[in-house]
């Protein structure tokens, strides 16, 4: 599919890779690895044709789409949230109208023998059949299903696009390039605005039914269930693996250990080469070997050996005294704004020593219930109860923000550094991607990415018994979350992280609180274990469903409970209804489409043409059957929406 020719990029006569080589393939699953700076994101751009390399060729087919998403876009904000999702299916709408006309054509005239009319039928079959295949008939259903997989809700349909953060904006862009199917898609950190269901649906959307996949990201568990092969970009080069990220790993260790070797043979044989020329090289009667061996010193092609791996690097966070038994206790909290509750009846105690985890789709309230913690946020219901001789530390996701401007990298770390550790500083920065001279650099030129870094660094020195971490691996990448998970693991205090990132929960947690629904629910054991109970949950809410929508049709509708459902039985119940009512428009719409189709190919089938046209019959028998296929659908879905809808009116009254 895509070809990469000795592919070299230079930046200030420095090359960041060169002599590339590589194929995309169809259905390739590709993770992209490396570490910071070592060219992914260049590299993406290159092969969306954002990027012009130095010199090496990138190949790619004339007729080949591809779908790129960085990890910053700019926006418009003059749309709801579908009509933005809906440019996905421009080329759709170009055929409907295209389909519109050719039947307000066929409609007015009247020279069914004539050359004209046979070429305006053809064209319309065409037409037709690409609007079917690209899904004419459904791309709101698509739609739909894609913005809810992301994590949006059907009141957020309407909305501007512009009354939503820059996470939640960046959601609609992914949705509106899966939504186009392009033949390659091309993945910046997709993950870093998802919670962690959405990260879920986008990986069983990409391993089920995308096309080609290169993407980047520092999600280990994203990788590994998307990805069933490796590039890593290292020391200029690129090594490709045909393996997923965590057998990677183990390979890329391998090859570490035979360069090491290698490297240190070279070296030997170096020095021995250098101490010969040194010793002989003015001796008349050893002249000719010196020349020879100062030539074979010339040829030697030097062995690199990629970055350092700094995985012996250890930091222990020493807990500063001992809290309570219990460090946060919550009876009853309840916070809302207006009439719009984010959560209620939270009831919850975390003892001294857990390491808990906060989950959920964004927006149920994990980070207003830290805030409310912190006491950043008061004016909730309820009693919250910070224990004895509690000591926080709080990493919020704007706490790069509170960064002295005016200090340099180090300075920063050096003034919150106590005991032992501060003969480490250099290590940690460098663990942090501060090594050498990025150390010495001031904090009011560093990107967002680097300062949320310090500030975590910075936040783990401090002297607390009580770490509240608030999305803390978004801008870390997996080398730095490794040493962050540990030095976690190892703090003697309480730790409550929200996070949606699965692999640095996983190992980290023994609890997790679950928001959702207005809600907090306490889950024991970790984050995997939660998962797998949540999906035992979703199956049986689908067997459920399933059972009631292959119910027959001419059963009595079962009686109403005599109580009235509650709000949230009424919400589902509701949902349900409008749901059931767009696929009765769908189905009706697909029907009128197929009519429409199926009269055109009879009208042809009656002319003398048509009649020994044998492909005509193929795609009319084809046709009827897609319309049956379509009607079942609808009766079916008509059936199921009377029954609901006698439900609905029951609990109306």
């Amino acid at each position: 599919m895509i070809s990469v020719e000795k592919l070299k990029v230079e930046f200030n006569a420095t090359a960041l890779f060169e002599d590339v080589s590589y194929v995309i393939n169809k259905k390739d699953r590709i993770a992209l690895v490396g570490k910071n700076g070592a060219g992914k994101s260049t590299m993406l751009k290159i092969l969306a044709g954002l990027q012009i390399p130095t010199s090496g060729t990138v190949a790619i087919p004339k007729d080949m789409s591809i779908g790129y998403l960085p990890q910053v876009m700019h926006l418009t904000d003059n749309r709801t949230v579908m009509e933005e999702a809906e440019l996905a299916f421009e080329e759709i709408f170009r055929l409907q109208k295209e389909l519109e006309q050719i039947n307000a054509e066929l409609a007015i005239r009247t020279d069914y023998d004539s050359e004209a009319y046979s070429k305006l039928i053809e064209r319309f079959a065409h037409a037709n059949d690409r609007f079917l295949l690209m899904g004419g008939t459904n791309f709101h259903a698509e739609t739909e299903r894609t913005l809810m997989g992301l994590g949006f809700v059907r009141d957020d349909f309407n909305r501007p696009t512009g009354e939503f953060s820059g996470g939640w904006r960046m959601r609609i862009e992914l949705a509106k390039l899966l939504l186009r199917r392009p033949d390659v898609l091309l993945l910046d950190e997709p993950t870093n605005h998802l919670d962690i269901e959405s990260i879920q649906w986008l990986e069983n959307f990409l391993a089920t039914r995308a096309n080609a996949v290169v993407l980047v990201s520092h999600d280990r568990a994203f990788l590994n269930n998307v990805t069933t092969r490796t590039i890593e970009i290292s020391v200029g080069r690129i090594y490709d693996y045909k393996v997923k990220y965590d057998e990677f790993v183990a390979l890329r260790r391998e090859r570490r250990q035979q360069q090491q070797r290698a490297y240190e043979n070279q070296q030997k044989q170096i020095e021995d080469t250098e101490a010969f020329i040194e010793r002989f090289r003015y001796k008349a009667t050893k002249a000719v070997q010196v020349q020879s061996r100062i030539k074979q010193l010339e040829k030697i092609e030097r062995i690199e050996v990629d970055e350092e791996d700094n995985s012996a690097l250890r930091l222990k966070f020493v807990c500063t005294g001992r809290s309570g038994n219990y460090p946060l206790i919550c009876e009853e909290v309840r916070k809302a704004y207006g009439e719009h509750v984010i959560f209620h009846h939270v009831d919850f105690t975390i003892h001294r020593g857990e390491k808990v985890a906060f989950v959920g789709k964004n927006g149920e309230g994990k980070s207003t219930l830290v805030k409310c913690v912190m006491g950043e946020i008061t004016d909730y219901t309820g009693k919250l109860t910070v224990g004895h001789n509690v000591r926080m530390g709080y990493f919020a996701q704007n706490q790069a923000q509170q960064l002295d401007e005016t200090l340099t990298v180090f300075d920063t770390i050096d003034r919150v550094a106590v005991g032992d550790i501060r003969t480490q500083i250099r290590n940690i920065l460098g663990a942090f991607m501060f090594g050498g001279e990025a150390s010495d650099k001031k904090v009011r030129v560093l990107s967002g990415g680097e300062r949320t870094r310090l500030a975590m660094i910075k936040l783990l020195l401090e002297p607390v018994n009580f770490l509240i971490l608030d999305e803390p691996t978004n801008h870390l990448d997996m080398r730095s979350k490794d040493i962050l998970k540990e030095a976690i693991r190892d703090f003697d205090g309480t730790v409550i992280v929200v996070s949606h990132d699965r692999d640095f929960l996983n190992g980290l947690v023994t609890k997790v609180y679950e928001f959702g629904g207005g809600r907090v629910k306490e889950h024991l054991g970790g984050i995997y274990e939660f998962l797998q109970k949540k999906q035992i949950e979703h199956l049986d809410e689908l067997t459920t469903e399933q059972a009631s929508v292959k119910a027959d049709t001419n059963a009595s509708v079962p009686a109403p409970s005599d109580s009235k459902l509650s709000y949230e039985e009424q919400k589902e119940q509701s949902r349900k209804l409008k749901k059931l009512e767009r696929r009765v428009a769908d189905c009706e719409a697909e029907i009128s489409e197929l009519d429409t189709a199926v009269a055109i190919l009879e009208a042809r089938m009656a002319t003398p043409e048509g009649a020994a046209d044998t492909l005509l019959y193929e795609r009319h028998a084809k046709l009827k059957q897609q319309l049956g296929k379509v009607m079942d659908d609808w009766e079916e879905a008509t059936t199921l929406l009377e029954e609901l809808g006698e439900k609905e009116i029951f609990n109306s009254k």
